[in-house]
């Protein structure tokens, strides 16, 4: 058994400042740690995918970042891992609690988990070896899984057992303050809705050069491209849902303007972002759900964003201020409002579904796409 402090200490030691994750019993001593180390950030996370993602957007910002989760929530993580640190070569070191693992009687529900966890890292790609459980093996321990990190730009895990670390952490469990409910500006005027593409040139035409956009899955990432490809632009080619969470991740990094462009049916999928970023409140972060009613990219499906006021849940959720609007006007006026102030801020626009015909891709790919933002966001 190890002390959670020294494993911290040595995690600081070699660049490692930047935690997110989802608790579990296994991880108390290093969680409550982490938010007790003023030297140390710890985002809690509403699920461990919503975790990889928000621990991807502090890499993009220059940070050394750490994922912790149980092994049932690796299931969570298994979609932004496999489309999101693999194609654009993202690391990130896990601690994966294992469950069940050898010897060990647990719940019924982590019975099969417990059996294919190292497995499960194995065919995901990502290395991983035991939680360092001597003080002297935690440094060469980090220092394998940095090396290693470094060689691939990929995550590397360590396996947790019940009892590798001890409790040395402080009682200060505070979650950050309740904020409020947050504004809503109603622009709806009811008038024909724009396409995407016609609402990308117009945020194109009033985003300041200082501000990242980061631009969902699909075909909104490839329009974006189409119109105007730029090093602060970062197209998702994979990880549906996770824009808002890796958004999150860069605007508490940085101090630059942080544009998220989502679509409805990506911020269904991942709504509990929603809460975490209200709970964290980035000021720099603006975020544009555009709602097509549609899963545009495979074919027009429906989704139900009809009966879904995103501009009210994210008032809920406490973002300073939420915009709905369904006209380009409507939409430059929320922009610039949203800019201007304090956010974070999340314009709901009403488009029109459909893209243009003969749609391309980006032609640059992940790793450099993710590379060249990451030197935008240099101070």
């Amino acid at each position: 058994m190890i002390q959670a402090g020294h494993f911290l200490g040595a995690g600081n030691d070699a660049g490692i400042d930047f935690y997110t994750g989802v608790p579990c019993s296994f991880l108390t001593p290093l969680i409550n740690g982490v938010i007790t180390d003023k030297k140390l950030d710890y985002v809690a996370a509403a699920s461990e995918g919503e975790a990889v993602a928000i621990a991807s957007g502090a890499w993009l910002a220059g940070h050394r970042t750490a994922v912790m989760c149980q092994n049932s929530g690796l299931g969570n993580a298994v979609n932004p891992i496999t489309s999101l640190n693999f194609p654009f070569r993202i690391p990130t070191l896990m601690v994966v609690t294992w469950r069940a693992g050898p010897g060990l009687t647990d719940e019924p529900q982590h019975e099969l988990m417990g059996r294919i966890t190292p497995g499960l890292l194995e065919l995901m790609e990502v290395p991983h070896r035991p939680f360092p459980m001597d003080e002297a093996d935690i440094a060469p321990a980090i220092g394998e899984a940095c090396t290693e990190m470094d060689k691939t730009g990929l995550p590397f895990a360590f396996i947790m057992q019940k009892g590798d670390v001890g409790n040395d952490g402080g009682d200060d469990m505070s979650a950050p303050p309740p904020m409020g409910t947050g504004a809503v500006q109603d622009l709806i005027k009811n008038a024909p809705p724009p396409t995407r593409y016609q609402t990308l040139e117009e945020l194109l035409a009033v985003v300041p050069d200082d501000a990242g956009i980061i631009a969902t899955t699909g075909k909104c990432g490839r329009e974006l491209f189409t119109i105007a490809d730029r090093p602060q632009h970062l197209y998702q080619v994979g990880s549906m849902g996770c824009a808002a969470a890796m958004g999150l991740g860069v605007a508490m990094n940085s101090d630059k303007p942080v544009v998220v462009l989502d679509g409805d049916g990506a911020a269904l999928m991942k709504m509990g972002t929603l809460g975490t970023i209200g709970a964290y409140r980035p000021e720099n972060l603006i975020h544009i759900v555009l709602d097509n009613g549609t899963y545009d990219s495979t074919g027009g499906q429906p989704t139900v964003s009809g009966s879904v006021d995103f501009a009210a849940v994210a008032a809920a959720c406490g973002y300073v201020e939420s915009y709905r609007c369904d006209g380009l006007q409507g939409f430059a006026k929320a922009f610039k409002s949203a800019l201007s102030g304090r956010g974070p801020c999340l314009i709901h626009m009403r488009i029109a579904p459909g893209s243009m015909d003969n749609l391309g891709r980006p032609t640059i790919k992940p790793p450099e796409v993710a590379h060249r933002f990451r030197d935008f966001l240099k101070p």
